[in-house]
């Protein structure tokens, strides 16, 4: 596929999760978005909070790259690890919510009681996020290393790290309409 290709089913993917999230939640009242069905578990708000601050952190990123600013470190130049890292990482963002995992505190939702502006926030990081995709496609056609916003000396490949992006969106999208199914 194409660099080309690859960037409009980024966008229509990013479309579609952007739409489920409107029609969803747009319209549930803050004590809605914020019901926990349990302590361990994070609310609607939270997961979307949580994907704002994973959106943002690699606008960061993205940024850098698209400057020529990146550093991802000695082990971008193991092509090996490089491989490894990315497939693990995109492995374990799978939208089916196979395995459960923990976030880095980085992306850890600040509170359980979430602004209900969180839903604005979450849709304009969207549409930063797809403008950041199109302005690196040079990038994109270079297949360049970047660092993993939460630890630098986790690297993948620019292509690699907009999979794991659009389908850590969908995976959460997944949770957050598994708590509204539980709403009371």
């Amino acid at each position: 596929m194409n660099i080309d290709e690859a960037i409009n089913k980024w966008h229509g993917r990013l479309d579609a999760v952007t739409a489920q999230v409107k029609s969803e939640f747009g319209e549930l009242p803050k004590e809605q978005l914020n019901w926990k069905p349990s302590a361990e578990k994070w609310s609607i708000a939270e997961v979307l909070e949580h994907l704002v601050l994973v959106n943002q952190s690699y606008e960061v990123v993205l940024a850098d790259a698209a400057n020529g600013t990146s550093n991802p470190g000695f082990t971008a130049k193991i092509p090996f690890i490089v491989n490894m890292l990315g497939n693990a990482i995109y492995k374990s963002v799978e939208p089916t919510r196979a395995k459960k995992m923990k976030t880095f505190a980085v992306w850890q939702p600040a509170s359980s009681n979430v602004d209900q502006d969180v839903l604005l926030q979450f849709l304009e990081y969207q549409e930063v996020l797809k403008s950041l995709i199109t302005k690196n496609k040079k990038l994109l056609e270079e297949d360049i290393v970047i660092p993993s916003p939460a630890n630098r000396y986790i690297v993948y490949k620019l292509r690699k790290a907009v999979e794991i992006v659009v389908s850590h969106e969908e995976r959460h999208l997944n949770q957050a309409l598994e708590v509204k199914g539980l709403l009371p």
